[in-house]
């Protein structure tokens, strides 16, 4: 099998629909197995891929078993010498299945490979970081990296200097579209399970290029991304997935035993969780919204 597709999906089924529909298209003449897992959706999703895309590999879960668990259950399946992890909030635009392919071909060193993403209205999204060390993610929580957004200290985590639209080598794509190579996964393992939500990729990201491998970003190839369809549907509880995330990568790859700064770390991330969903609930109730938990 040439390429292993993993497309986890969460309550978003009309965007599913159209990007298996642009997957299709874009995998004609590719020997591909599609797996489409569904962490337990209530919107019918489950029963759209059955009816519709019956050439997809469907798993259907009966609980949400979150990001990484979900894609686990599928690279245990693959047999693909490419996998393809692909969000169901995608468009995947024509050529690009087959072009990030030929990028890992002529490039012998790169494990993985990201195409430029674009915003539901054509325009560039920012998708790519470095990996968030502590001073990094210090200048996030002080407000410094929104001050100084193009600082080349500040302003670093997120890459806002970058424009996104050239071929260079990256720490973290974003995790909505990336293409590795099986040997990889075969080497570094699978996504770490104890990320539910958020920042499993970037764990992966680092342990792949802590092996060697290099992490490439090639805008010639795009993919339209819907971003954050499922997320939303859930956002205070994404925001307290997206701190503990964050620790958790910190205290995997960089505390290196310093117990006396987990506490401290801990203690700011959480605190900074909790102010962000009381901002996200305050917004919600003057919009006459519900703060979706």
């Amino acid at each position: 099998m040439r390429l292993s597709v993993i497309v986890v999906s969460w309550n978003v089924v009309k965007l599913l629909r159209v990007c298996l529909e642009t997957l299709k298209r874009d995998l004609d003449g590719i020997e591909a197995e599609v797996f489409v897992i569904d962490n337990d959706s209530a919107d019918g999703s489950a029963d759209m891929v059955r009816k519709e895309h019956p050439w997809v590999r469907l798993i259907a879960n009966d609980r949400n078993l979150g990001f990484a668990a979900a894609n686990n259950q599928a690279l245990k399946q693959c047999t693909g010498d490419y996998v393809f992890l692909l969000n169901p909030d995608t468009e995947i635009k024509p050529g690009a299945v087959k072009g990030l392919i030929k990028f890992l071909e002529e490039h012998p060193q790169a494990g993985i490979v990201a195409p430029q993403l674009l915003n539901s209205d054509g325009s560039i999204q920012r998708s790519c970081r470095e990996f968030p060390t502590f001073l990094g993610m210090l200048y996030e929580l002080l407000g410094l990296s929104k001050m100084f957004p193009t600082h080349p200290v500040f302003g670093s985590y997120k890459m806002l200097d970058f424009d996104h639209d050239e071929l260079r080598e990256v720490d973290q794509p974003e995790g909505a579209c990336l293409m590795l190579r099986r040997e990889v996964i075969d080497q570094v393992g699978s996504l770490d399970e104890g990320f539910f939500m958020l920042f499993e990729e970037v764990d992966w990201c680092y342990r792949i290029k802590q092996a060697g491998w290099q992490i490439w970003f090639d805008p010639t190839y795009q993919v339209v991304h819907h971003y954050g369809q499922s997320i939303k549907q859930v956002k205070a509880r994404m925001i307290l997935s997206s701190h503990r995330g964050l620790y958790r990568f910190w205290n995997k790859h960089y505390a290196r035993g310093r117990w006396y700064m987990k506490g401290f770390v801990y203690a700011g991330l959480m605190s900074l969780a909790y102010v962000r969903i009381c901002t996200h609930t305050l917004r919600s109730m003057r919009q006459n919204k519900p703060a979706l938990c």
